[in-house]
Order: C-alpha cells, then sequence, then structure tokens
C-alpha cells in the first residue's frame, strides 16, 4: 500500500508527500525512482556526502550505483579538485547503463576548469551521434562555454544548429541561458534522470519515464530542459492538464521555447482539444519574433484540423523566412509540407512544381520520391518516371510497408498482376493496420481471380477505413470490384 501510494505521489510530482513515504520504508525495499529522489533531496540540502552514499546503498529493486561515478566527479569538481573529478569519470565502466554520457560529461567538468581545448575532442564525441538531444547538448556545451570565456569556440558549435534554433542559440551566446546550464552536481543529476526517463520511454515503459522526469525536475526545478522531457512525458500519456501546466512555465524568452510550443500542440491534438492548439499555434506566429519554427507549427495544426489552403500558406511563410541559401536539410521538409497540403487542396501543378523542388534538395530522400511518384501514378502521369521513382524510394526504404505498397500498386497499375501481389502481400505484413494497403492486395488479387481472398483483404482493410474508403471498401464486398469501386 505504502509503495503505491509513493509510486502515485512522484508521478504526481508530490515531493513533499513522496520523501515522507519513502522514510517509512526499509531502505532495501526502497523503489529505484524513489532512491533517486533521495539522493536528489539531498542535492538540493547540499548535503552531497549523503548523495553518494545513497547511490552507493542497494535496493532490492535494483543496483543505483551506475549513477555514482557521474556524481562523484561532480562533487570533486565543485569542490575544486579537477584530478579527482576526471579520475572518477575514468572509472565508468564500459558496460555501465550511463556510459554513453561519459563523454559529455568529462567535456563540461574540463570546461567547468577552464580547459576548453581539452574539452573540444569530447565534445565532438557526445555530439557525434545526434538524435533528440543534440539541440540541448550543443546548448549546453556552448552555455559553458561562453561562461569559460571560449566565445569563439561556442558559436562553433552553434553553427551545426538549424535556422529555426536561431533564436535560442543567440540567447546562450549573450549569457541569457541559466534555464539549461549544467555546471553543478546538482544540475548534472537531474542531466542523468532526465537521459534515464528518455531511455525507459524509448523501451515503451508506462510509468518510469514520468516517474524520473518528475524526479529530475525536483533535483533542478530550474532546468527548462527537464520541464520539458516531463511535459513531453506526461503528454504522452494523455495527462495534457499536467503537461500543459509544466511546459506554459518555459517561458518565451528560454533558448527551449519553441520545443515547448511544439510539445504542448502536440498534447493538445492528442487530448482532441484542437481549437486550443490552434490558438497556441496562432498566438506564437503572430508574435512580434516569430520565426520558422512558429510558421511551420501553425502549419502543422491547420493541416490536422484539414484547412490545407491555410496550412500551405502558414509552411510557405516558413520558407520563405528561411530564405533561397538555407542549408538542403532545413529547406526540404517545408517545402514537401506545403506541397502536402497544396496536394491534399488538389492544386497538383503547385504540388509537382514544389516536390520537385524538394527532390533537387534531396535526391535521395524516400518520402520525397515515393510522393511525388505515386501522386503521378494516381494521375496516370509519366507512369515510367512514377514507376522509377518509387522503385528508388523502396530501395533506399526497403523495410517502410507504405512506399512497398506503392510500388507494389504502381506495379499493379502497369498490368503486372502476379508482381504486384507478392509486393503487396509483404506490404501487409509490414503494417497489418493500415488500411490503403489491404485494399491494394484486396484489388490485385481480385484482378487474378482470387476472389475469396480478395474479400479477406477488404474485410481486414475495412478494420481500419474510414469516411470515402470505408464506403468503397463495403460496396466492393457487396458486388465485388468494378471501375466505380477500384481504388484510386
Amino acid at each position: 500500500m505504502v509503495r503505491e501510494a509513493l509510486a502515485q505521489a512522484i508521478s504526481a510530482g508530490d515531493m513533499k508527500l513522496a520523501l515522507k513515504l519513502v522514510g517509512s520504508l526499509p531502505a532495501a525495499s526502497t523503489p529505484i525512482e524513489a532512491r533517486m529522489l533521495q539522493v536528489a533531496e539531498a542535492l538540493r540540502s547540499n548535503d552531497n556526502k549523503l548523495a553518494l552514499a545513497l547511490l552507493r546503498q542497494p535496493t532490492e529493486a535494483g543496483d543505483v550505483g551506475f549513477a555514482g561515478p557521474f556524481l562523484e566527479a561532480w562533487v570533486e569538481a565543485d569542490a575544486g579538485n579537477e584530478a579527482k573529478a576526471i579520475a572518477a569519470l575514468d572509472g565508468v565502466a564500459p558496460n555501465n547503463l550511463l556510459a554513453a554520457l561519459e563523454p559529455e560529461n568529462r567535456a563540461l567538468i574540463l570546461i567547468k576548469f577552464r580547459r576548453t581545448a581539452q574539452a573540444q575532442p569530447f565534445i565532438d564525441q557526445a555530439l557525434k551521434g545526434g538524435g533528440i538531444r543534440s539541440l540541448r547538448m550543443r546548448l549546453a556545451f556552448a552555455d559553458a562555454l561562453v561562461a569559460a570565456g571560449d566565445k569563439d569556440r561556442a558559436q562553433t558549435i552553434l553553427q551545426g544548429l538549424n535556422r529555426g534554433a536561431a533564436p535560442a542559440a543567440e540567447k546562450v551566446l549573450q549569457g541569457k541561458s541559466s534555464s539549461i546550464r549544467i555546471d553543478n552536481s546538482r544540475r548534472a543529476f537531474a542531466e542523468l534522470l532526465d537521459f534515464i526517463a528518455v531511455e525507459f520511454d524509448r523501451m515503451r515503459n508506462e510509468k518510469l519515464p514520468v516517474s524520473f522526469a518528475q524526479v529530475a525536475r525536483y533535483a533542478a526545478p530550474e532546468s527548462s530542459a527537464t520541464a520539458h522531457t516531463l511535459g513531453l512525458m506526461l503528454g504522452q500519456r494523455g495527462r495534457a492538464d499536467e503537461a500543459i501546466g509544466v511546459l506554459r512555465g518555459i517561458p518565451a524568452a528560454d533558448p527551449l521555447a519553441a520545443q515547448a510550443r511544439d510539445t504542448e500542440v502536440r498534447s493538445l491534438v492528442s487530448a482532441d482539444r484542437d481549437t486550443e492548439a490552434l490558438q497556441v499555434a496562432q498566438k506564437s506566429a503572430s508574435a512580434a519574433n516569430a520565426g520558422v519554427s512558429d510558421y511551420a507549427r501553425l502549419g502543422d495544426v491547420l493541416s490536422n484540423l484539414k484547412r490545407y489552403e491555410e496550412s500551405a500558406v502558414a509552411y510557405n511563410r516558413a520558407v520563405q523566412m528561411l530564405g533561397p541559401n538555407a542549408k538542403p536539410e532545413e529547406r526540404w521538409p517545408l517545402l514537401f509540407l506545403e506541397a502536402t497540403s497544396l496536394e491534399e487542396a488538389n492544386h497538383w501543378p503547385e504540388t509537382r512544381d514544389l516536390l520537385g523542388q524538394a527532390l533537387a534538395l534531396a535526391p535521395d530522400q524516400p518520402i520525397i520520391l515515393n510522393f511525388l511518384g505515386y501522386a503521378k501514378l494516381e494521375r496516370g502521369e509519366d507512369l515510367d518516371t512514377a514507376e522509377a521513382m518509387i522503385r528508388k524510394a523502396s530501395a533506399l526504404a526497403p523495410d517502410d510497408a507504405s512506399i512497398t505498397d506503392s510500388l507494389g500498386w504502381a506495379v499493379f497499375k502497369r498490368g503486372r498482376t502476379k508482381e504486384a501481389i507478392e509486393i503487396l502481400t509483404r506490404a501487409a505484413k509490414g503494417d497489418p493496420a493500415q488500411a490503403e494497403i489491404h485494399e491494394h492486395l484486396g484489388d490485385a488479387l481480385y484482378k487474378a481471380g482470387n476472389k475469396f481472398e480478395a474479400r479477406y483483404s477488404w474485410s481486414a482493410a475495412l478494420i481500419t477505413a474510414e469516411n470515402d474508403d470505408a464506403v468503397r471498401l463495403k460496396a466492393k464486398l457487396d458486388n465485388g470490384l468494378t471501375p466505380a469501386t477500384a481504388a484510386p
């Protein structure tokens, strides 16, 4: 009973109650997230010795000692003991659960001691993988470098950011980034917990990501990074009101404000609160300092509302703000999004032109090749080129069921029914829930004379089909395949 109440208190962010409850449990029975909370409380109370002792104390729920070398390194760094801090990180074993974080912690500690040149190889190593934490860590490294007096090196690191992150980069270079700072044991420990929360979420754990994110935020309540992660975790679990409350605590002037607004809008959309999502997106886009990300976000919301003409305008504004000299990897996604909105609004010539521009910038992007090829296929336009585009997309992304479906449908449209059935069967196995794939397979099977199997595929498609697609499938199940009921 106490353990359940403890878990609920941590998940809800009621740390006062959680600390009271954990105090009533035997030390050996303390859950991992509660032990981490005790460590966070010790760090908040400036009791580093107790924090380290708690990490070394095993529990029946598992060993938390993997965080020990990192916290020990920062405790020594806070005490001014550079050699001992680095030695502690030398003790991180290759099989440590947090081993991937060793380079970034080493870099940040070296920068703390103003050894910025020595830190550079570890910065490079930490940023090599990119991924979801790339923006946050670039900003954190740059912030530390600015504080250490090496603004030139900070500028170099921030050059890797896209145009939409320019306002965040500028705030860091101006020294207005205390909310993302990682410069002491408490903030570093919060970052470890934040990383663990994301890893648990990646493993599709339902409860622990929120719990670790809550403890991370408690450890460093000033951190916008931990607040953003918590808001993200809450929103993904249908706790929209809590998520929005956390995310709106990240002010517009914060370097992570754009990310916070994106996550807030996604939480509202997931909760079917589209009107509120649109209001948030419109407010950001109407601000005097609105940027690329604000208009792209507005385009996303309008597209979700099926207001495609308006979403195309918003995406176009984002494209114009980027300018023609923007990096290809920044420009083509917005061109593609504008094109998809125009296609939904039945503006095919404009769609084709934008997709051509996107493809010129990114000739090996499967999503562009597939979309343009399939759009041509639907319209019976330049079928040889359409099939070639889809084949290239499939070769680049062989495990993408939607692209495999496009290839199968292209082959079917060209009259090679037997080959189409083989490809479409593979696509259906890759994504059993996609109605379009099953309908395509059913049409091909019916054309080949396999009418029983065709009806089975159409029935499978009907499970998830909506609106006109569902009406068409019902007609096929009743009367078979006719020119009027064929898939487009």
